[in-house]
């Protein structure tokens, strides 16, 4: 599935099942929620903090799932085609970083 195709299906999928868009600050609202959800079990899995008995049934791809579709909908919502922007974005690292990252101690093994 290619990013255009995600926003179509998402797009399809709010208008058909979800009756309409939340509106944009509540969206933002609910991308930070599910950031945050991911963040939850990032610091559990691959950091110091334990899972409480409550976590067991976290899911990892399924929260990240929710981070981009809410990530779609404002996508959408403000009329952004995240193809052509993430194109530019990798651009644009792809200049100001082109050297940086080869450049950097800290990343050498």
């Amino acid at each position: 599935m290619t990013i255009e195709e995600a926003q179509s299906l998402v797009d399809n999928w709010i208008k058909n099942k979800g009756i309409r868009y939340f509106n944009e600050l509540t969206n933002t609202a609910m991308l930070m929620e599910e950031v945050g959800e991911v963040a939850r079990i990032m610091a559990r899995q691959y950091g110091e903090q334990s899972f409480k008995k409550s976590d067991e049934e976290v899911n990892l791809a399924d929260e990240m799932a929710d981070v981009l579709f809410v990530l779609i909908c404002l996508a959408n919502q403000t009329g952004i085609n995240l193809t052509e922007a993430l194109t530019l974005n990798l651009e644009k690292k792809s200049i100001r970083d082109a050297e940086r990252h080869l450049n950097n101690p800290k990343l050498k093994s």
